[in-house]
């Protein structure tokens, strides 16, 4: 019974180095097929600049950190071209970017009530933006230029950007902690949407510390990617993608 136990409390063990090790695995993967991994960045790294120049073009400048924290919160099913190539490369097949085919033991419609409820998330968190802005403004629009100068230089600018990250922060990794394993797993397996995130939440729960450095690192990347006016963001994108397969198939493993 004791060995039992402690081969069943292994398994479910996942060491805190185990991130750096999904990056590994990522940048391998990236680098197997890097016309179409960094394509497939390229290709969703442009429509958001896009929506990001088209707030910017009709005088809504201040929704663009809006924008990055919807961007933030669809990011993982932005990525499940990623996930499928990694699938292939795994199964020691070629990797293919089109079409992402739902074959087998897999489940597009959980998959899509996934879908629903980041949309339902993102409308929240933009919701809460704007209440803020006009909490904070008095409901006074400004252009780029001043908006950024309030932001910035201001007390109740800087109290808005403070309180606003942090309520961005806290919406984004708790749809982190939804989406890490059940989005990769139910483009693999077929299962329902519930499972997958208990999976995700179970493996929050029993290795915190591991969960978490891959978080900081999502972030510090994605940081990094952003600060290189998108241009990083296109590399980075698909890299994170690539580890975030291997993420969940060590934690699947591990469970």
């Amino acid at each position: 019974m004791s060995n039992s136990t402690t081969a069943d409390a292994a398994k479910s063990s996942i060491s805190m180095d185990a991130p750096w090790g999904w990056l590994a695995a990522g940048f391998r993967d990236m680098f197997r097929a890097p016309h179409l991994s960094i394509g497939y960045g390229v290709l969703v790294i442009g429509g958001g600049a896009g929506i990001v120049y088209l707030l910017w073009r009709t005088g809504f400048a201040s929704l663009i950190p809006v924008a990055f924290g919807c961007f933030a919160i669809f990011g993982p099913l932005l990525a499940v071209g990623l996930y499928e190539m990694s699938r292939r490369i795994e199964a020691g097949e070629s990797p293919r970017l089109f079409p992402v085919q739902f074959a087998g033991p897999r489940s597009p419609m959980q998959l899509a009530y996934i879908g629903f409820f980041l949309m339902f998330a993102a409308l929240v968190w933009a919701r809460m933006a704007m209440l803020l802005y006009a909490l904070f403004t008095n409901g006074n629009y400004m252009p780029l230029d001043q908006f950024l100068s309030f932001a910035i230089s201001t007390g109740p600018g800087l109290a808005m950007i403070s309180i606003g990250t942090i309520i961005g922060g806290g919406i984004a990794f708790a749809i982190y902690l939804l989406t890490v394993v059940s989005v990769p797993m139910l483009m693999n397996e077929r299962t329902d949407f519930f499972t997958a995130i208990g999976v995700g939440l179970k493996a929050a729960n029993q290795n915190f510390g591991a969960m978490l450095l891959w978080a900081w690192l999502i972030a510090v990347i994605t940081a990094a990617g952003v600060a290189t006016f998108f241009v990083g963001l296109a590399i980075a994108f698909p890299l994170l993608g690539h580890a975030s397969w291997h993420a969940y198939r060590d934690i699947r493993g591990a469970s």
